[in-house]
């Protein structure tokens, strides 16, 4: 029986709440930021250099094509980020959550090679982005971001009505993310959780 079940998961991401295993522990622990980081769709921000980069086409994206993947790269320490909270448990309920359209990744690729990518958690109208990564050994700097825009754009083409990005940081800031309080990040949350949209 695995430690999270889609049902648990469905029910935590509705509460606000999302899993991250303890690095040092090892432990499961259930997460609520307050005040909330999210990516408003209508206002986002795409750095002059980084249009520059997508206007070449020099990636190509994808979506779906090797979830696993995505999961299993974002996993894998990097530069600032030597340990991780994906662990096997938290891969397999990905994959669980994938097998019923409940989680999507958003890849990119270059000379036929996964150079970065991203994936989250989407109920409805809503989409908790959880992890990105890129590999630029293998010309995919930068790849993780035109993912992030990609995804924005098509949120916003499917009707969507929430990014969350759990946590603030500076290279988001720089996208337009703002932070938000519980209250207001519930209320955005139930009413896009609401609209039935396709991927």
């Amino acid at each position: 029986m695995h430690e999270l079940p889609v049902d648990m998961l469905v029910h935590g991401y509705l509460n606000g709440y999302f899993p991250m295993a303890d690095p040092d522990s090892g432990d499961l622990e259930w997460h609520h930021p307050d005040p909330r980081a999210i990516l408003p769709l209508e206002s986002l921000h795409v750095p002059k250099s980084l249009a520059r980069t997508i206007r070449e086409g020099r990636f190509q994206i994808r979506t779906d094509s090797c979830f696993d993947e995505v999961v299993a790269a974002c996993g894998l320490p990097g530069p600032g980020r030597e340990t991780t909270w994906i662990d096997d448990r938290i891969a397999t309920a990905c994959s669980d959550l994938h097998q019923q359209d409940l989680a999507h990744s958003v890849e990119a690729w270059r000379d036929g090679q996964l150079v970065g990518g991203l994936y989250g958690v989407r109920i409805g109208g809503a989409f908790f982005g959880e992890s990105m990564f890129s590999r630029p050994e293998l010309g995919g700097r930068d790849a993780s971001k035109v993912c992030l825009v990609w995804l924005t754009e098509h949120l916003r083409a499917i009707g969507a009505g929430l990014l969350d990005i759990q946590f603030m940081t500076e290279h988001l800031r720089g996208f337009g993310a703002i932070e938000i309080d519980a209250t207001e990040y519930h209320a955005r949350l139930r009413k896009a959780a609401e609209i039935e949209c396709l991927w």
